[in-house]
């Protein structure tokens, strides 16, 4: 039911200023792999069904922010989901720039976009 949900989110955010999670239940894996078929037992039946746990937090009406965090082992980005209460937009923004500066991710990225875009700065073909 819709409406738990929210009362729920609400009742959490009365004790928690930010819900922090992972962005997604895994890391990046092979360019190959057309979606996630399964994760810890659990089977997907199709590229939607793993983002499920992602996408679910739309249903609470709440700002979010999915920033980079860390990185693998093999040097790919590992994101993080910030959520805060409705109407936060602001608070969240300046929650996800602090954690990017306190931990140096403001300062390392996992490509740079416009070096590797062949049509850096020409948006005709957007």
């Amino acid at each position: 039911d819709h409406s738990a949900i929210l009362r729920d989110t609400e009742k959490f955010f009365e004790k928690f200023d930010l819900l922090c999670c992972p962005a997604v239940m895994v890391p990046p894996f092979d360019v190959k792999i057309r979606w996630l078929k399964e994760c810890e037992g659990w089977k997907f039946d199709n590229y939607v069904d793993w983002l499920l746990p992602t996408s679910a937090l739309s249903l609470t009406n709440c700002p979010s922010i999915s920033i980079p965090c860390g990185f693998t082992q093999a040097g790919l980005p590992v994101g993080l989901q910030m959520v805060t209460k409705p109407h936060s937009e602001e608070d969240l923004l300046c929650a996800a720039y602090s954690f990017e500066r306190a931990h140096g991710m403001d300062k390392r990225v996992p490509i740079d976009a416009v070096h590797n875009c062949p049509r850096a700065g020409d948006a005709s073909g957007l």
